[in-house]
This record gives structure tokens, sequence and C-alpha cells, in this order.
């Protein structure tokens, strides 16, 4: 069992940035696949971006490359998202996940661990 905690989320003028944490405890978290999933209201869940265990690969939704970085930091049991140059359609509540498997996966279904969430505001 893995319990993970958002922390980072605000509000924020378009063009800004902020930094998301996700804070892991309970089993080793060297062996999980993380990844990072937002919600907007009236709207499904989706992928935003993942990274593997030994931080060699990384996935990003198209709507973010180039504009947010997934990092990880085993030994501190945590996991970030820098969001740079962010858009109102960033908007979100922002969820940090987890999968017991080595193999990278874009879909919600595929991961076992979720946190509650941390609202990301973006303003025109």
């Amino acid at each position: 069992q893995v319990q993970v905690l958002e922390s980072g989320g605000g509000l924020v003028q378009a063009g800004g940035s902020l930094r998301l944490s996700c804070a892991a405890s309970g089993r080793r978290f060297g062996a999980f696949v993380m990844g990072w999933f937002r919600q907007a209201p009236g709207k499904e869940r989706e992928f935003v971006a993942a990274i593997s265990l030994d931080f060699g690969r990384t996935l990003y939704t198209d709507s973010v490359k180039g504009r947010f970085t997934i990092s990880r930091d085993n030994a501190k049991n945590a996991m970030y998202l820098q969001m740079n140059s962010l858009k109102p359609e960033d908007t979100a509540v922002y969820y940090c996940a987890g999968r017991a498997t080595a193999v990278v996966r874009t879909t919600k279904d595929d991961y076992e661990y979720w946190g509650q969430g941390t609202q990301v505001t973006v303003s025109s």
C-alpha cells in the first residue's frame, strides 16, 4: 500500500508558473511508476505526465509538452510537476497517481494509488 499527497496548487496568472509536489509513503516508492492527471469541471480525468522508475522515460500529453516537466526524487519519496507558461485551459484539479509496475501507462484505470488532488487555477 502507498499513500500519496499533493501540494503546491494555487491561483496564477496566464504565463506564470507553479510547481506541484507529491509526497509518498508506505511501500517502496522507487518501485512505482508515477504520474500526474488532471480533471477540469465537467470533464473526464485526463493524463498529464508520467515518469518511469529509473527516470529514463517520461511521457506527456501533447498539450503540455515543452511547458511541463515531471521529475522524481526516490530518496525523498517525492515527485514533482514543474508547470511553466500556464494557460487558462490548464485550470483543473491535479492528481498524483502511482502504479506498482515498471511499465509507464497513460490511462487512469492503470493507476492504483491516488491522492486527493490539488487545485490549479490559471486566470486570463
